[in-house]
């Protein structure tokens, strides 16, 4: 598979789950969880989604700007969303408060696939 389709595909399925965990937590967590933990769990669907639409234009850059450093910039996107939004979701819904370790290392991620996705553009 080419890695534009796999990108495309991929942040398909990131928005699909952004939607299903946005409606899972409005309408099933609202009761249960509080309002803490419903904003932390808001927040990871919220930064899925965004970078649900970065790793669309990752997949549409790579058809003009094929390289490596864009494939990093896609990847990046996908390894920020498991550990920040991944790390977000865990601790609200379990209350384990040793995952936010991995929190601010997506974060970290996310910003250096910015900067990778700008880097692809201006080297081209």
């Amino acid at each position: 598979m080419h890695m534009d389709r796999f990108f495309f595909i991929t942040a398909s399925l990131m928005g699909l789950l952004a939607v299903v965990f946005g409606a899972f937590g409005a309408h099933l967590l609202k009761s249960h969880l509080g309002a803490d933990q419903l904003a932390t769990f808001e927040t990871g669907v919220r930064y899925q989604m965004y970078h649900t639409f970065a790793l669309l234009a990752v997949g549409l850059a790579y058809t003009k700007w094929p390289g490596k450093v864009l494939l990093a910039s896609g990847w990046l996107f996908i390894i920020g969303t498991v550990l920040f939004s991944g790390s977000l979701y865990v601790l609200s819904l379990t209350g384990m408060r040793w995952v936010v370790f991995a929190t601010p290392f997506g974060g970290l991620t996310f910003l250096a696939g910015w900067l990778c996705l700008a880097w692809s553009a201006w080297k081209k």
